[in-house]
């Protein structure tokens, strides 16, 4: 199952920052687990929106340069306050440091102006053509996908 967990972008500068947000809704069935009767965004949604958020800064500052951007590490992530339905996480992650297949950034997610989480992340970016040169069709496949999301994710970006 995919977990799309950023709704929008809200600002964006190549190599530098992104801002997005995630408008947590009671519908999502997860929270129906987590936790009965005091129903919270899960810990590690709040890290996977960072991890996303980080995905498509890498993403639009490369020119989707690379058909995939994943999670390779988290450190010092900690968590202050707990996001309710109906509330808005905004994710800003900021580039801290590239080189060669991995970026390094650093992020927080506020509600409200109260920090909820933060922490620092190291994304791994490649094309499968790198190992295989077969899976050339799939890298442009992908990035045409994730090129057309996009589309929907900065409807309205300034």
């Amino acid at each position: 199952m995919k977990f799309w967990l950023l709704d929008q972008i809200c600002s964006f500068e190549a190599g530098k920052q992104l801002t997005a947000v995630k408008n947590v809704s009671l519908a999502e069935e997860y929270l129906a687990d987590h936790f009965p009767e005091f129903p919270v965004l899960p810990g590690v949604f709040m890290l996977e929106a960072a991890t996303q958020a980080g995905a498509w800064l890498v993403r639009k500052s490369e020119d989707y340069a690379h058909s995939i951007v994943v999670l390779q590490e988290a450190r010092a992530v900690k968590y202050a306050d707990f996001v309710r339905p109906g509330q808005t996480l905004t994710m800003s992650v900021e580039q801290t440091e590239e080189e060669q297949r991995y970026v390094k950034m650093k992020f927080q997610g506020t509600v409200e102006g109260r920090l909820s989480v933060s922490g620092r992340i190291v994304l791994e970016r490649y094309n499968l053509a790198d190992e295989d040169p077969r899976q050339s069709d799939l890298d442009r496949r992908m990035i045409a996908h994730q090129r057309s999301t996009e589309a929907i994710l900065c409807l309205g970006m300034k």
